[in-house]
């Protein structure tokens, strides 16, 4: 197969899909590999490290999309390169279709197979290529709000660990898996006071004992997402519902009860944000306010640590996509169901059901497309 990855293009991603060791991987397993001139520069990895692996460097992402049977990328497809993409090529990469029906469009008009990162299941259920990306979001969203906290950058003014003799400041985190984890390990380790909610009394109660007395742990409803909020300094969004919307947990009626210059991190953005009043940023202009209260939603945190994030999502994504070039996406997914979860559209139809049904679009189980 012909596999090849090309530069990112949203604004400040500098992730790559794939490492000189992963074109290693893929060419010792009889594949030929192309990489797009400099797209391994903003995690510093040049072309000549490409090159000596194996890879063939072509001057432009036109040549790569032209000439490979599969792209992995990182982000998903922006729209410029939606004419870019033609039938019955393979694109794996991450896609949040749920917050994208452009894109989602796109994709069907073009008969692609496209294999979605964020909703690719393991044996335990758990989902494998999220998570890394997750870790790092999470641990990123306390660092970033910390420092938004700052009077300079328009905050309280708070340090979330405190000072002798001076109150900590005060972490609401709402989600209790991998990205809530994360924060709450960061903002722990910080010194802050931290308040957990989720809707799993199983996780609340894992997550309880594993920080003893150092947390306060709480069911998530609304009456107590809404007081919760009210009296923080730092609110972290680490909601997911795998391949689908998020729900707007954070009601825009809640930020006027909250305190000035506080701050929320919607780590959720990707999938819609679980704040009513969210909406994308990017790295060079993060945050914005509403009703005195900051809200940074950087829809790609881990990009801005773009040689861990890659490293880190690599060597997860490398034996799904070994998996699909040595033996094809049909086959691969007829013997893998976690792999075949991560496959939202195939030629020309929407394979992936929550998609579907957040946009009332018509859903199609891809047994009944490999029959």
């Amino acid at each position: 197969m012909k596999i090849g990855t090309v530069k990112e293009i949203k604004h400040h991603e500098y992730r790559v899909g794939l490492t000189p060791g992963n074109v290693k991987d893929y060419i010792n397993n009889g594949h030929e590999l192309y990489v797009q001139a400099g797209a391994g520069q903003g995690s510093s990895l040049p072309d000549e490290a490409y090159a000596a692996a194996g890879a063939i460097i072509l001057a432009t992402a036109e040549e790569v999309w032209a000439t490979c049977d599969m792209i992995i990328k990182v982000k998903e497809p922006l729209a410029t390169e939606y004419p870019l993409m033609r039938q019955d090529q393979i694109i794996y990469t991450y896609l949040h279709l749920a917050a994208d029906k452009p894109l989602t469009d796109a994709l069907l008009a073009q008969k692609c197979k496209a294999v979605a990162y964020e909703t690719i299941r393991d044996a335990e259920g758990g989902l494998p290529l999220l998570k890394p990306m997750s870790e790092v979001a999470g641990k990123l969203s306390v660092q970033a709000g910390a420092r938004c906290l700052e009077k300079p950058m328009g905050g309280r003014g708070v340090l979330l660990g405190g000072s002798v003799g001076v109150k900590r400041g005060d972490c609401v985190i709402i989600g209790g898996g991998v990205v809530g984890t994360a924060a709450l390990k960061m903002a722990v380790g910080l010194g802050a006071n931290v308040t957990l909610l989720d809707n799993n009394l199983e996780r609340l109660a894992q997550l309880d004992d594993l920080f003893a007395n150092q947390i306060q742990t709480m069911y998530s409803t609304p009456a107590n997402i809404e007081a919760a909020v009210k009296n923080a300094d730092l609110i972290i969004g680490a909601v997911l519902v795998p391949g689908a919307a998020t729900p707007k947990l954070i009601k825009r009626e809640y930020l006027k009860d909250m305190r000035l210059g506080s701050v929320i991190v919607d780590v959720a953005v990707d999938q819609g944000g679980c704040c009513e009043t969210t909406k994308a940023t990017y790295h060079d202009n993060p945050t914005f306010v509403v009703d005195g209260v900051i809200h940074y939603c950087v829809a790609n945190m881990p990009g801005a640590v773009s040689q861990t994030s890659t490293y880190a999502l690599t060597n997860a994504t490398l034996n799904y996509g070994l998996k699909i070039a040595n033996i094809g996406l049909e086959k691969a997914v007829s013997t893998d169901d976690g792999l075949k979860l991560g496959v939202n559209c195939y030629k020309g139809y929407l394979t992936c059901e929550e998609v579907a049904h957040d946009f009332g679009m018509e859903y199609t189980d891809i047994d009944s497309l490999l029959r």
